[in-house]
């Protein structure tokens, strides 16, 4: 048995699971991790009942009371801003009024739902820059029924995400390498398809006005958060902040009740969307990627810890033999796990309710949807030329990243 792997057995799960209990979770991702889990089976079973031809989703009386409620507190933001104003316009005579009018303006400023904007420090490409890998993602979109993004952002995670960015909305993808390097070619396809699929059946947290007052909220419960009760103030203005605090709290919960269930529907259609664009067998392999994708992290962080053991030229060095070849040997790493050691973190993630985040459907549901939904075959083919031409355009991001994970993630 090779010693980089659990010895265990498959026919009594003997040491199935040695390792140590998930960490424990704050409040608000505990909340919404046992939801998404009550949520999973029930739409797990509604997908494979036949729910994967589903068009657009959260367009019912629930996602209506969400949008409301996100609105009321999008309504307490602008309160604050409006306050604040006047506080400072009018209150110069005391001194104190502008004071408190610029830290309810500050608290507004942090509050207030604002669109996401490209990174300056990684790499973004445009159609221009990597006219194949945009050909790619198009293919895939008209697939899956959607248009492709405006740009794709690099960065060195094992991670995939859409999203809009500035005031005219227009369409991003996060393309992790520490994910992307490690996927067979359909894979590729597959993720590229689960991504695009989420702008064709739309996900109503990922808004701006949903998913602000989501953010807003959990703003709110960490400015109200009690302070340890060293003296009296601390105890005066714990109990204070309590009512509040834990009104904020039910609001949280109750926009997630209102809004994850429509959200894990999304996601089951996302993957619906993989398996149309990339194939059945591709979606269901690239959820196994997702389980051993955790090891990413740990991996990239050795590559850095063992190049900058020595210092001088001879460090530096070092550092440049490790930045070259790294995703390669990343996906030589993952591409060694054996299949008895697939099939042990399938059973771990079944134990623990493993998921992506605390928003998503456990993992080992959404195995189940795509591998009982279908089959599909691929409508998009990943062959060896594109695989070369758009290695060849992500050729600068990923030598760009592999000298970031080498200089930074040794910590």
């Amino acid at each position: 048995m090779d010693e980089r792997y659990v010895d265990w057995c498959a026919a009594c799960d003997w040491n199935v699971d040695p390792g140590a209990p998930d960490p424990e979770q704050g409040r608000i991702p505990a909340a919404r991790r046992r939801l998404a889990h009550a949520y999973g089976e029930q739409l797990a079973a509604e997908m494979e009942r036949g729910g994967g031809e589903s068009g657009p989703v959260g367009r019912d009386a629930a996602t209506l009371l969400a949008f409301a409620l996100s609105l009321l507190v999008h309504g307490v933001t602008v309160m604050l801003a409006v306050t604040g104003i006047l506080l400072v316009v009018l209150g110069w005579d005391t001194g104190v009024q502008p004071a408190v009018g610029a830290l309810l303006l500050g608290l507004a400023a942090v509050l207030r739902p604002r669109p996401t904007r490209l990174p300056k420090d990684g790499p973004v490409l445009y159609r221009a820059d990597a006219p194949r890998l945009f050909e790619l993602i198009d293919e895939v979109g008209a697939a899956v029924g959607t248009a492709g993004v405006h740009a794709v952002v690099v960065d060195p995670e094992a991670n995939a995400a859409v999203t809009t960015y500035g005031l005219r909305a227009r369409r991003m993808m996060i393309l992790g390498l520490g994910l992307w390097e490690i996927l067979p070619p359909q894979e590729r396809v597959a993720l590229l398809g689960h991504e695009l699929g989420h702008f064709a059946h739309g996900d109503t947290r990922r808004g701006i006005v949903t998913g602000g007052a989501l953010r807003a909220l959990a703003t709110w419960f960490y400015v109200l958060a009690p302070t340890p009760p060293d003296g009296l103030l601390d105890r005066f203005v714990n109990a204070v902040t309590f009512l509040p605090r834990w009104t904020v709290y039910g609001l949280l919960v109750l926009l997630d009740h209102l809004t994850l269930q429509a959200t894990q529907r999304a996601e089951y259609l996302a993957d619906v969307s993989a398996a149309k664009a990339g194939s059945t067998e591709a979606a269901v392999g690239l959820m196994d990627r997702i389980l051993v994708s955790r090891a990413v992290g740990p991996e990239l962080r050795w590559e850095s810890v063992a190049a900058q053991v020595r210092g001088g030229s001879a460090g530096r060095e070092a550092r440049e033999r490790a930045e070259q070849g790294l995703w390669e040997r990343l996906a030589s790493h993952v591409g060694a796990v054996p299949e008895h050691e697939y099939e042990r973190l399938r059973r771990v993630a079944a134990r623990r309710g493993h998921s992506v985040d605390s928003t998503h459907p456990p993992t080992h549901l959404r195995r189940r949807c795509a591998a009982t939904g279908g089959p599909y075959a691929a409508q998009v083919t990943y062959d060896e030329d594109r695989a070369s031409t758009v290695a060849q355009e992500l050729a600068p991001a990923r030598a760009a990243l592999a000298r970031r994970v080498i200089r930074d993630y040794a910590g």
